[in-house]
């Protein structure tokens, strides 16, 4: 069995405000035996785009928020992935970051499908990577990738993915729809790709959103026969746990 924890912190919108969460989160995932944790999309410091201001790029401050997560997960003995804007000759990529529980950074997934309302702030990426943690290999897709692009998710399963998490932010902090159950005829499309990403590649998908006023999908785990494994509750902070079963 592989244990997972996906953290739903409150939107950070700087590094100074996002990294307190990320501590917090990781103690509390290690605590539960968590083998990793995965936090929503660009979460240091913060989705540019959204309904929240956003500090200004600062590249030598993310390298060192980066080694400062590194020794957290080194610490409590916990792989991370962890979202995060990053530099690059083109402009800002929107990038997860996989650190291993020895606070090794074992590379970076970048967003390669950036959404249109996206292009004034990110440039897209080029390439995909598998990761592994405790022997189960896995990939990641961010945000637009998993909703809309069935073939980011399709990628990482043929090169034998158990699990594909997508980190992402669906909904807002001051607007948007509210959902009240899980996989509602009525609400946004989001859960629904959730369980088509699962069922259509017989994996695990784990999806982690944001804690918002008006989320518009739960961060929850799907089974590779399209079930809900597990939701967190819409709407407050916290960490979700579940236990998947690679075989």
């Amino acid at each position: 069995m592989l244990r997972i924890a996906l953290a739903s912190p409150p939107v950070s919108g700087s590094i100074e405000k996002a990294l307190p969460w990320v501590e917090k989160y990781i103690a509390e995932a290690a605590a539960k035996g968590a083998d990793i944790l995965c936090f929503p999309e660009a979460y240091v410091p913060g989705l540019r785009g959204a309904d929240f201001s956003v500090d200004a790029h600062d590249p030598a401050g993310l390298r060192e928020a980066r080694d400062r997560i590194c020794q957290m997960a080194e610490a409590h003995k916990i792989s991370v992935i962890i979202p995060m804007d990053w530099d690059s000759p083109d402009g800002i990529l929107n990038v997860a970051f996989v650190i291993s529980d020895a606070g090794e950074v074992l590379g970076c997934q970048t967003k390669n499908q950036i959404a249109p309302e996206e292009d004034p702030y990110y440039v897209p990426g080029h390439e995909r990577q598998m990761f592994e943690v405790k022997g189960v290999p896995f990939g990641i897709a961010i945000c637009h990738e998993g909703w809309r692009y069935p073939e980011s998710v399709r990628w990482a399963a043929v090169r034998g993915a158990k699990i594909v998490f997508h980190p992402n932010m669906a909904g807002g902090a001051t607007r948007g729809q509210k959902v009240a159950s899980w996989g509602a005829p009525d609400s946004p499309y989001y859960e629904k790709a959730m369980v088509c990403r699962s069922l259509e590649n017989a994996i695990y998908f784990a999806s982690v959103n944001y804690a918002l006023d008006y989320p518009e999908a739960a961060t929850a785990v799907i089974s590779p026969d399209g079930s809900c494994l597990a939701h967190a509750p819409y709407g407050p902070p916290g960490v979700l746990i579940a236990d998947i079963d690679p075989d």
